[in-house]
């Protein structure tokens, strides 16, 4: 069985080198939707693949963290770079360039991340992500599975080169929780949300 969250976030970016010139030259925003599909072939105690109330915690923090920041490619002009961190407190820097494509790869990578360090407490069992949808715009998305997200050939992704701003950190319900995950220690559900 599948189930999908839908999870939105406003951000700002450049997609640099892509064709489009107002996009690859200017920074420029998106209302972004994005859909976590999981699946299981089990139901939990509650008979729920996954309780949605449990992805409003780790998950949603971190999709969250993109929410009215700016999104960089930490290979882009330096100078730019310093200036968006100097004027914008709510910045992450990823290893790839921000475009939706991207973005799924990305997701993916950091919700495949919790559901692992997950130590689940009702039931859940072999609850796996099925992919992340990216929706860009009302017309255009990007969809991502797994063997995109750990494709080489599409430009491999360490969870470690990426960087989110002090002020995202600070606003976590635990300020550690990107360190935790990069060291894959468990993060317990709690039987009640």
């Amino acid at each position: 069985m599948r189930i999908r969250k839908l999870f939105k976030f406003e951000n700002a970016h450049i997609v640099r080198d892509c064709s489009t010139r107002r996009c690859s030259e200017n920074i420029h925003g998106h209302s972004y939707k994005v859909e976590v599909l999981l699946e299981s072939n089990y139901l939990d105690d509650g008979q729920m693949v996954y309780d949605f109330g449990l992805t409003k915690r780790y998950i949603k923090e971190l999709i969250d963290a993109f929410d009215h920041g700016i999104t960089l490619w930490k290979e882009d002009e330096r100078t730019y770079l310093e200036a968006m961190k100097a004027h914008s407190s709510r910045w992450i820097e990823l290893p790839v360039s921000p475009s939706a494509e991207q973005f799924s790869r990305v997701i993916y990578l950091m919700v495949e991340r919790v559901l692992a360090c997950t130590e689940m407490r009702n039931g859940e069992k072999e609850v796996k992500l099925h992919s992340i949808i990216v929706h860009e715009t009302e017309t255009g998305y990007a969809q991502g599975f797994e063997e995109d997200a750990h494709s080489e050939l599409m430009g491999k992704i360490a969870l470690e080169e990426i960087v989110f701003s002090e002020q995202i950190r600070s606003e976590w319900s635990d300020p550690e929780l990107w360190e935790h995950l990069l060291k894959h220690q468990m993060l317990v559900n709690p039987k009640k949300v």
